[in-house]
């Protein structure tokens, strides 16, 4: 099994169509994806957007529940809502 480490990530908040921020690499094996109206809640939870779909991610599903799962993910998501 893989360390989820040293795994690139690309998170995006979606303000609009066609209007995005974007944060890490264009080639990361992991790319987040969430509209802002969720990461700029208050109760914002990833995992729970991830279950519920809105939150969408794609890459190794183990690595992406590792993300959500340390606090990675809602640190970096919350940072571009609030950008």
């Amino acid at each position: 099994m893989s360390s989820h480490t040293d795994v690139t990530v690309q998170y995006k908040v979606v303000v609009a169509k066609k209007d995005e921020r974007v944060d890490g690499p264009d080639d990361a094996a992991i790319v987040i994806t969430v509209p802002i109206i969720e990461a700029a809640a208050e109760d914002f939870d990833p995992t729970v957007a991830f279950m519920r779909g809105k939150l969408k991610a794609a890459g190794d599903t183990g690595a992406i529940l590792a993300l959500l799962e340390s606090g990675a993910a809602k640190t970096a998501i919350v940072a571009l809502a609030a950008a």
